[in-house]
Order: structure tokens, then C-alpha cells, then sequence
């Protein structure tokens, strides 16, 4: 046998039952032994019930009335209690792991390598409060952001607070040059170069550093329906992207987005705390930001209305080319702004996939976070 397993009862054995066998071999009843051991009959049925324990002093008693060793009813009793004890602390354990759950995405988290995987409750509430830079498990991180989020589900908003936390842990591990809002202003045309090429989107990040922006990529966590977030660390701003879809026209639209957030300098909000006019009214400006960024909106409506109802691929194309655009970004606008026009299912093969630019950038299954306790 290994030396290191250490066996365990399956169940404690009440010393009431071992009693109460001992009874019924003899035909004594409790008031029987009560008398024999001069006790009172409730304590006899309370030794019997299990709620009162056996004291060194009843060892001995019973051990003359039974003819038994006193130490067989005081390990009997410390047996048991042991056991009941064990069970108590599974259930608290049950209870805090449950606890801990329900505040966040814990598996995927531990599957991402955000925690490390560990049987101590214990242990894993500490990496989670350290993770996510809070006392308590009931207290909030104090990080108010924009998100980009889908508005036709009902989104899981435990799971994006880790998610805007993964995305603070990994900017703070970058390098970005000083922030200076005009110069994020003027460096947009730069910005909006990168859109003829689809293979451009690469030069992205370099960029944005170079102007003090932050820029993360971390794939949303499930039940999210996160396309990205913008906020603010010491000044400086983050955009972080998740890739939802995988397409040249959301990366754009997105990216768009979120920097029209930053230059409109929309302040963020904290996820339990959310006004739904004002953020609806700040996405609709953010939105229309970045239409008119991609491709003004008076150039796409010209084009449609001299194209209908035929919309080749030569003419996407070609439109696509006279304005310095990928044609997968003109195509997604059509989708978008012309649903009856351009149905989501034309032309898809223009619309080409981004994560091949961001292999270095994806944050899939990233280091565990080691921050002190606070």
C-alpha cells in the first residue's frame, strides 16, 4: 500500500448506534441503562440521538456496562465528530466555491491560464482577488469604460469585468509613447491608410503605441457579446478588440469605434451603473464617427443609388479602389446601411479574415496574473 494515501470512512459511525445494538442484544431499553450507569434517560437518549457527546467519564461507564474498553466509545466519538466536522467544511467549501462562481467565469479563466487551477477554495479566492485588484470578493474594480457591446443579447456582466481586467493587466505590461489628444486627432488620416490593404491592419498597433494609445486584443470570453472596449489608464487611452467576428469590416468598424469614443472623449461607465440614454446617445455618435471615417456616408448612398439593383464585384472593386479602401469594408458597409440592396450573403469572400495579422497579439491562453494581495 502507498504510504502517502491516507484512508478515510467513507461515513462516521454514531456511537448512538453501536449503543442502541448493544441494547436490543441484551433486551435492555434506555431507561435500563440509565439506571445501570445512574444518568438521567434524556442523557442516555441524547448520548443515543447523536447531540450530546461521550465524555471520557461515559467512555468509562459504558465500557463497565457493556464490558467493552472505554477507548472503543471515545474513538467511536472522536470518529464521528471527526466526520461530521469534515462534512461541514465540504459544505462551506461547497458554499464558497459556489460563491466564487457565481461572480465570474472561474473555469474559462483557469482554462485561459488567468488563474491557476488549485482544490484550496481558499487559494483561488486569493488569486481571484488578486487578479482582479479587490479586497473583497463583494468589492468592484473602480474601471469605467465604453464597451461595444451586441444589443440584441442580454450579456453576462460578470464575465466582462474579468474581461476588461485581463485587457488593463495586459496594457500596463506595454510601452506607448505620451498621449496627446490633438496628436491623436491629426494622426487619423495615418490611421485610416492602413484600411486600403487588408494586410495592413497589421501596422495598427505600432501605430497607436506611437501616439500613447494602448491596444490589447483578448478574444471575449463566452456569453459576453464583447466587440471591444475603450478606457483610460493614467492618462493614457486603451482600445482593446476581441475579434468576435473575425472579418476586415468589423475589425475596422470597431477599431473605428472605439477611437471615436476617445477623440469625442466620452467618458466610460461602470458595468453595475450603466445609463442607457447616455450610452445609447454616445454609441450612435461613436457609430456614426466611424461610418464617416471608413467611407463618408454621401459617397456610399451615390454609389448605390448608380449601381442598383446589379452590385458586381468588379464595381465594389472598383469603388472600393478610388477611395483608398479594403473592398471588404465597403462591402461590409453595404451590408450594413443596405440590407435590401446587398444582402449579407453577397459577395463574402471579400470579407477576409484579421486574426492571421494578430497571431502575436491574440491573448488566447496567457500567463498567470501574480499581483501581490492587496
Amino acid at each position: 500500500m502507498d504510504k502517502g494515501v491516507v484512508l478515510r470512512p467513507a461515513r462516521g459511525v454514531p456511537p448512538g448506534r453501536i449503543i442502541k445494538r448493544e441494547l436490543d442484544a441484551r433486551g435492555w431499553t434506555q431507561k435500563d441503562l440509565a439506571a445501570i450507569m445512574e444518568r438521567p434517560p434524556k442523557t442516555i437518549n441524547g448520548i443515543i440521538r447523536g447531540y450530546k457527546q461521550i465524555t471520557p467519564e461515559t467512555a468509562l461507564q459504558l465500557a463497565d456496562a457493556f464490558g467493552t474498553s472505554p477507548e472503543l466509545w471515545l474513538n467511536l466519538e472522536a470518529n464521528y465528530r471527526l466526520y461530521q466536522a469534515r462534512r461541514e467544511h465540504q459544505k462551506s467549501d461547497v458554499a464558497r466555491k459556489g460563491y466564487l462562481y457565481s461572480l465570474a467565469p472561474i473555469s474559462e479563466m483557469i482554462k485561459r491560464g488567468w488563474l491557476r487551477a488549485t482544490d484550496s477554495i481558499a487559494d483561488l479566492e486569493q488569486q481571484f482577488r488578486s487578479f482582479m485588484e479587490i479586497s473583497s470578493l463583494d468589492a468592484q474594480p473602480p474601471l469605467a469604460a465604453r464597451f461595444r457591446i451586441s444589443s440584441a443579447r442580454e450579456p453576462e456582466t460578470n464575465a466582462q469585468r474579468v474581461w476588461i481586467q485581463r485587457v488593463k493587466h495586459l496594457a500596463q505590461g506595454q510601452t506607448v509613447s505620451p498621449y496627446d489628444p490633438e496628436r491623436l486627432r491629426k494622426a487619423l488620416p495615418t490611421l485610416l491608410a492602413c484600411a486600403s490593404y487588408a494586410e495592413d491592419a497589421a501596422k495598427i498597433p505600432h501605430l497607436l503605441q506611437s501616439l500613447g494609445v494602448y491596444f490589447v486584443i483578448v478574444p471575449h470570453p463566452p456569453h459576453t457579446h464583447l466587440d471591444g472596449a475603450a478606457f483610460k489608464i493614467e492618462g493614457h487611452p486603451v482600445v482593446a478588440l476581441t475579434l468576435r467576428y473575425d472579418r476586415i469590416d468589423n475589425f475596422w468598424f470597431t477599431l473605428l469605434h472605439e477611437l471615436a469614443h476617445i477623440v469625442a472623449d466620452h467618458q466610460g461607465f461602470y458595468l453595475d451603473s450603466l445609463d442607457k440614454r447616455d450610452g445609447d446617445e454616445t454609441e450612435h455618435e461613436a457609430n456614426q464617427m466611424a461610418t464617416q471615417w471608413l467611407i463618408a456616408r454621401e459617397e456610399l448612398d451615390a454609389f448605390v443609388r448608380s449601381t442598383r439593383p446589379y452590385f458586381s464585384r468588379k464595381k465594389i472593386l472598383a469603388f472600393a479602389s478610388r477611395h483608398n479602401r479594403c473592398p471588404g469594408i465597403i462591402l461590409g458597409q453595404l451590408h450594413y446601411h443596405y440590407k435590401k440592396d446587398v444582402p449579407s450573403s453577397h459577395l463574402r469572400s471579400l470579407l477576409v479574415k484579421v486574426k492571421p495579422y494578430f497571431q502575436e497579439r491574440l491573448d488566447t491562453v496567457g500567463p498567470i496574473y501574480r499581483a501581490p494581495a492587496p
